[in-house]
């Protein structure tokens, strides 16, 4: 496992470095656009790379698409990755 993979990272920290609101991330999650890992107390754990899609899902909802719409990107990205 590469460090850009390791969930070490709080939702305050993560919400500091991507300038998203603690409720947007976890609207996000809501939406199953995010996964993180919970600790046995329950709080989230984010990774580098979890930071990285969270700045696509944004720029993506700042040009006007719905999360439903990108839940069907990623959908396609992996189909299409998969059959590569």
């Amino acid at each position: 496992m590469s460090y850009k993979e390791k969930k070490v990272m709080t939702i305050g920290l993560v919400s500091e470095l991507t300038g998203l609101s603690e409720r947007k991330i976890r609207y996000y999650e809501e939406r199953k656009l995010i996964f993180p890992e919970r600790t046995a107390g329950g709080t989230r754990k984010y990774s580098f790379l979890d930071i990285e899609r969270l700045c696509e899902i944004a720029e993506k909802m700042e040009d006007g698409l719905f999360t439903r719409e990108i839940k069907e990107l990623e959908r396609r990205k992996r189909k299409s990755a998969s059959l590569a």
